[in-house]
């Protein structure tokens, strides 16, 4: 048997159709006597065969079988190609396919000789000189057999140096089992393990010609070739380990800090629960640490000095308030309370909305690019707040909505939706626009548009207040001075309402007089909650002795009767204005028809 030492070896055969039926049978014998001499299996001698003609076939790579009776099966049932002699395409393959290791062949480090066996009987139809040079500078080892009708200069060119030792030329194929034996000599070679000192710390791998060190499990070759020193296998931390990695003679266990023990996966690291373990008599929740616990309050508790005990601190937050507003904690219990201008009910919990003054209110609101997605549905619930605060009815308030970016979309007009939950829904299912930002645009839309009594403003001469909100988050890429003026001087109260990087200056610009009661700012969309307060106290401002009040939203049928009252005063003194013009006009003919008579009189 050839002992010297694992092999990694292709038999290249050709079936052309020039190699007759009974002659590729002496073919067949060949490497199956060859193989009978082999040590073969997974981690000593593998084999594989293909064979060529025009076209490669496999018919089993270096990983398909390891024992000699499977491969003498599968040799036995080739199929001769009958075709041409594409030899360097042969080479080819077994170069790019057949010695890969996906295909079976062991790695290049592992230093296993990789053989290819090329065996033929005429002259190559493609060239073969180039792809064998590649093949051989990738480490394969080339021995070409010609049999009968083979080209020499052919087999020169593919075999490797030295030509002597790896050419070889059978006259013919009844000869080629006899030239199997002196083959299966040169392949095996002696075993210079034996046959000389080879200094070897560990293991000693003879291969053709040579030998090579190998060390044990645990051990790498040091730069010497010989000799062998134990891996630390935690050191190129690969290992795995959460905590400690311990090396252990070229292998490695994990191991974890105290507290913690070892998961089934023998790397990661749980922490003990000594919570779970009942005693721990804490009245609240027990958290774990290494080494021990503690004791935790839930929100609206203070820990008590047993360290284990809990009392409310903060009942808003410890019980169910239902407060529709706010909850404000007092010391051991709790009451509601509502925004400014709004009165608790009876059930001591929801508050008061605006039903008294009725508006048409149009809020305009930003969908630029820079809003981004999450703020925007912020957006959509800020509005939705301002709706609470509000009696939405026919005859109440009406309420619009106006979407812009680089254009302007109407999401719904003043006489679409005739109920809060209407509106609150139609806002939610608003769909965010984002591009630019044309405010100005969004201005000349809402006096255009919106405030018509097509779209459902009521006329002016019902007195009923016009209000627009603009909502923004950025700088205007358009003038907005012009219709910012025409909305004011058309009669329409405006309020502007700015967030993160809105400029005050046309926030101001936007708002009503006085400006300071018509403009809001919040720093960032999660903080914008109290600008709905600020609308809600300045959206019905009055006059006061003295000085301007705020008055409630819910007294808005005041600003309503004052501009109605006005209305009727105005117009009372304009009548009585048209009767004193008309006495007058008779007094002064009566006097000049006197004048008259008096003269003629003369």
């Amino acid at each position: 048997k050839c002992r010297t030492g694992p092999l990694d070896i292709v038999f290249v055969i050709d079936s052309s159709r020039s190699v007759r039926p009974f002659e590729f049978e002496t073919m067949r014998r060949f490497m199956i006597d060859i193989i009978g001499n082999l040590d073969v299996g997974p981690n000593a001698t593998r084999v594989g065969v293909i064979q060529y003609s025009s076209q490669v076939q496999n018919i089993f790579s270096l990983k398909t079988f390891f024992t000699r009776a499977d491969m003498e099966r599968a040799i036995n049932s080739i199929i001769p190609l009958a075709q041409g002699t594409m030899t360097g395409l042969a080479i080819q393959y077994a170069m790019n396919v057949a010695f890969t290791t996906q295909e079976g062949a062991r790695p290049l480090h592992k230093r296993i000789p990789r053989i290819a066996i090329i065996v033929t009987d005429g002259r190559p139809q493609d060239r073969v000189t180039e792809v064998a040079t590649q093949a051989r500078n990738a480490g394969i080892e080339i021995y070409a057999v010609g049999i009968q009708r083979a080209d020499m200069n052919s087999l020169r060119a593919m075999a490797s140096p030295p030509l002597e030792e790896h050419v070889f030329l059978v006259e013919s194929f009844e000869l080629i089992q006899q030239f199997a034996k002196q083959f299966q000599d040169k392949l095996c070679g002696v075993d210079m393990c034996m046959e000389r000192e080879h200094g070897c710390q560990h293991s000693c791998i003879s291969t053709p010609g040579s030998f090579y060190c190998e060390c044990n499990p645990g051990y790498r070759l040091n730069v010497d070739g010989k000799t062998c020193s134990a891996i630390d296998a935690c050191a190129d931390g690969r290992h795995g380990c959460q905590h400690h990695c311990v090396s252990v003679r070229g292998s490695y266990s994990c191991r974890c800090r105290a507290g913690y023990y070892l998961s089934q996966n023998k790397r990661s690291c749980i922490m003990i629960d000594y919570c779970s373990f009942g005693n721990h008599s804490c009245q609240h929740e027990c958290v774990s640490i290494p080494n021990g616990h503690y004791c935790r309050c839930r929100s609206g508790f203070t820990l008590q000095p047993d360290s284990k005990s809990c009392r409310a601190t903060d009942l808003c937050n410890g019980v169910d308030h239902g407060c529709e507003f706010k909850c404000v904690s007092t010391e051991g219990s709790y009451h509601c309370v509502c925004p400014e201008g709004q009165q608790l009910q009876a059930d001591g919990k929801t508050c008061s909305k605006c039903g008294a003054g009725h508006v048409d209110l149009v809020m305009v609101i930003d969908g630029s690019k820079s809003v981004r997605p999450q703020n925007f549905e912020l957006v959509k619930q800020f509005v939705n707040r301002i709706v609470d605060l509000l009696e939405v009815s026919p005859h109440g308030t009406r309420v619009g909505l106006v979407q812009y970016s680089s254009r302007v979309r109407t999401e719904f007009p003043l006489n679409k939706y005739h109920s809060a939950d209407e509106i609150k829904k139609a806002v939610m299912d608003v769909e965010y626009m984002e591009k630019g930002t044309m405010t100005g645009l969004a201005l000349k839309h809402m006096v255009e548009h919106s405030f018509s009594e097509l779209e459902g403003a009521r006329p002016l001469s019902h007195n009923i207040p016009r209000i627009g909100l603009v909502f923004t988050d950025g700088r205007s890429q358009d003038d907005i001075s012009e219709w910012a003026r025409r909305a004011k001087e058309s009669g329409i109260v405006m309020f502007a309402v700015g967030v993160g990087k809105a400029v005050e200056e046309e926030l101001r610009a936007i708002a009503s007089e006085p400006v300071e009661q018509h403009f809001s700012y919040s720093a960032d969309f999660t903080t914008m909650t109290h600008l709905v307060e600020n609308f809600s106290l300045n959206i019905c401002p009055e006059e006061g002795k003295g000085e301007t009040e705020i008055r409630s939203p819910c007294e808005c049928e005041a600003l309503v009767q004052f501009q109605t009252n006005t209305v009727a005063i105005l117009q009372s003194l304009t009548e009585k204005n048209i009767l004193w013009a008309c006495s007058l006009a008779q007094m002064t003919a009566r006097l000049e028809d006197l004048e008259k008579q008096i003269a003629n009189k003369k």
